[in-house]
């Protein structure tokens, strides 16, 4: 998805924030596609561009989890798009931790968040198709022909909801626990949202050891082995970097 139009986001924030008479401060950095400020000392205001189809049920989500593995919803403005949420506090990510404790703490909340959901949320299996092909025009990323094979005998799970886009920087601390961010949203199976965790944090290189503890981590919490690995390959496709290619490919065995 291509950068959003941040001074539209933050003039709609500005709008939203005085109708509510919460104050915004500074932005996060890491907010780099919605506009995400804090909202005085215990609330955060979002504001998600149109494009990212991919969040439309980002509320819904967040109401039914209800504070339980992710943060919780205070209001929903749906027409402009802007959600106040929980602050979560001292709101440090995956990436401060050790890997051991990363990956415990990453599966422990997991765990929370995967549940059996139905409408409004959509299907993954309607939309990894056309990421599939995105992902093939923009770029013939070497990973997108054993992928579309994979894929293609691929019998997608619609019963549990997923994050979407669960990684380090989208688990935060909170008090005594730790509660997921950035949701999008959509029915399909835990080994789905395990792929992108492969991969992270930000600063961290794709290692082969690395990631065979991961995956045997989230094994060991009960999911399959075989469909973590494939989706880590389809996935990695479309959104894994170019270094970790390699890694990802030598999971097929």
């Amino acid at each position: 998805m291509s950068p959003p139009d941040l001074t539209r986001l933050a003039a709609t924030a500005a709008e939203v924030a005085a109708e509510w008479g919460i104050s915004l401060g500074t932005p996060y950095r890491l907010a780099r596609y919605s506009y995400v400020a804090p909202a005085g000392d215990g609330a955060v205001l979002k504001v998600t561009p149109v494009e990212d189809d991919e969040a439309d049920e980002e509320a819904d989500a967040l109401a039914l989890w209800a504070g339980d593995g992710a943060v919780r919803l205070l209001r929903h403005d749906p027409t402009r798009r802007a959600l106040l949420l929980a602050r979560a506090h001292p709101g440090d990510d995956l990436a401060s931790l050790p890997e051991p404790d990363a990956t415990q703490i990453a599966v422990d909340v997991a765990q929370r968040l995967w549940r059996p959901a139905d409408a409004p949320f959509r299907w993954i299996g309607d939309h990894v198709p056309r990421w599939l092909a995105a992902a093939e025009e923009a770029s013939g990323r070497r990973l997108l022909p054993l992928a579309r094979r994979l894929y293609a005998d691929f019998d997608v799970g619609s019963r549990t909801l997923v994050h979407g886009d669960f990684h380090h920087h989208n688990v935060l601390a909170s008090g005594d626990t730790h509660v997921a961010i950035d949701p999008k949203p959509m029915l399909g199976e835990p080994e789905f949202d395990v792929a992108s965790f492969l991969w992270n944090p930000l600063s961290y290189r794709m290692r082969p050891d690395v990631t065979e503890r991961r995956i045997a981590a989230f094994v060991a919490a009960g999911l399959d082995e075989r469909r973590i690995r494939m989706w880590a390959i389809i996935r990695g496709a479309y959104l894994a970097p170019e270094e970790a290619v390699e890694v990802l490919r030598g999971l097929h065995t």
